[in-house]
This record gives C-alpha cells, sequence and structure tokens, in this order.
C-alpha cells in the first residue's frame, strides 16, 4: 500500500477537539499495536466499535482506556451491544443515552453508546458510536434510529462502522441531514477495509451543522502511526478528524 504523509493537522485551540472513530475486533488482534495507533492520534473523543461484549466486558473496556491513556464514558459490553465512548481525562459527561436497538432474529444484537459531553471552553455536544447491521433491511432501520440520539442537545456527532457504503440509502440519507466530515474537510486516506489493501469506505465521522469539520479521514502518515501497526491493530482502519465546537458563551448562527 502506497500513501503519503497528509498535511498538518490544524493546532489546538479552544473548543477544538480530536475525535477518533475505530472498530477494535473484539481485541482479538494486536493490542499493543491498536494502543500503538489511538495514543499516536492524540483524540480526545474515541468511538470503539466491537468492544468485547461477552468475556469481562467492563474489564476489556477498561483496560484498553488505560492502554490508551483515556477513560471509559459510555456503552461497552452489553449495555449497547459492542459500541463503547472513551475520552481522555477532562471531557465531563453530563449524561448517557445507551440504547439497545431491536433485534432481528438470528442476527447479532446491536446499540448505541451515546453521551452528552463537555469539553473544556466549549458548549456541550452528544457524541454516538454505532456499528450498523450487515443486513440491509435491518441496517436501513438503524440509520432511521440514529437521528434520535441527536435529540438530547442542540450539536452532535455520529461515528461508526456503518457496513454500508456512501452511494447506499441510509448512508445517503445521514448525509443529507448531517455533514460527512471527509467530504467536508478530506485529509488523510479515505478507504478504510480492509487494512492490507483498502478499497471500500465503511467507516465515518458525521457532525451537525454548527460543528465545524477542518479535517477528516485515516490517519495514513501521521507522526506515530505506522502502517505495520495499522494492519496489525485490527481488520478496519481508524478515522480520525478535528472539529471545531462554539466556545462557551459564542453566538452560534
Amino acid at each position: 500500500m502506497t500513501t503519503t504523509a497528509p498535511a498538518e493537522l490544524p493546532p489546538p485551540a479552544p473548543g477544538r477537539l480530536r475525535l477518533l472513530s475505530y472498530n477494535v475486533r473484539s481485541l482479538r488482534d494486536d493490542r499493543r499495536a491498536l494502543a500503538r495507533v489511538i495514543r499516536a492520534c492524540a483524540p480526545d473523543l474515541v468511538c470503539v466499535q466491537e468492544s468485547p461484549r461477552y468475556w469481562r466486558p467492563q474489564g476489556q473496556a477498561g483496560g484498553l482506556a488505560r492502554r490508551t491513556g483515556t477513560v471509559v464514558l459510555a456503552g461497552g459490553g452489553r449495555a449497547a451491544a459492542g459500541p463503547l465512548l472513551l475520552g481522555r481525562p477532562g471531557v465531563r459527561v453530563l449524561a448517557v443515552h445507551d440504547r439497545l436497538l431491536p433485534k432481528t432474529r438470528g442476527l447479532h444484537a446491536r446499540g448505541f453508546a451515546t453521551a452528552l459531553v463537555e469539553v473544556p471552553g466549549a458548549v456541550p455536544f452528544t457524541v454516538t458510536s454505532c456499528h450498523l447491521s450487515l443486513d440491509t433491511d435491518e441496517r436501513r432501520r438503524q440509520f432511521d434510529l440514529l437521528a434520535g440520539q441527536l435529540r438530547h442537545a442542540e450539536l452532535g456527532v455520529i461515528a461508526g462502522d456503518f457496513n454500508e457504503h456512501p452511494d447506499g440509502p441510509g448512508w445517503r440519507s445521514l448525509a443529507g441531514r448531517l455533514q460527512d466530515g471527509h467530504v467536508v474537510a478530506p485529509w488523510g486516506g479515505e478507504m478504510t477495509s480492509v487494512p492490507e489493501n483498502p478499497y471500500q469506505r465503511l467507516d465515518a465521522v458525521f457532525a451537525t451543522p454548527g460543528i465545524e469539520v477542518l479535517a477528516c479521514g485515516v490517519p495514513h502518515g501521521l507522526p506515530g502511526v505506522t502502517e505495520t501497526d495499522l494492519r496489525a491493530a485490527t481488520d478496519h482502519l481508524p478515522v480520525l478528524a478535528v472539529l471545531q465546537l462554539p466556545v462557551t458563551g459564542e453566538t452560534r448562527p
């Protein structure tokens, strides 16, 4: 895989944060490589998909948090059927709104990990991690339910593994209401699956109007993120977004 170093990410500023979305395949791969990738991305928030659900789920979520210098904010294990939210110390959780989704017989349980959070200097917003179904009909219903996770605040972010391509009906519907981060502010790589030969875009970060997307993409070439670690960590590539939130006291249009 041939990649080039991306442009530098926007520097820190009041109300500015880094959000990482990452399918970790139940931590079945190289956990040290996974932790190195996450740490190198220096995220304020991590939207995890496929956090372990059955064997010591909370303990494994806590272990991932410790290895990556974060804390568990919401989701994890059976609370959201896999999605998990991690955040750096200092991110304040105002409320948790995890949701288990209606389950189709014979298919995996799915859910949303959602929290209303506040980062220093910025107005509160919701963040949701999701991992949608492989089944077309069930996935479309789950896309429709995602909008409900935004009702808890004026501003919100939805990130995850959507198991659909950007030309799919659910993705197009969501992109019609929210900003598709990589389309608005492309940075780094686009394709997220599979790490050895990326050929499809299944993972994304979406943001409501009112949140400015400054950069979004797969962090190929980011200092500290090696292609060896990206291939070893899990079966998806991560998506890193830099988002500008309205600062406290700022008047929004």
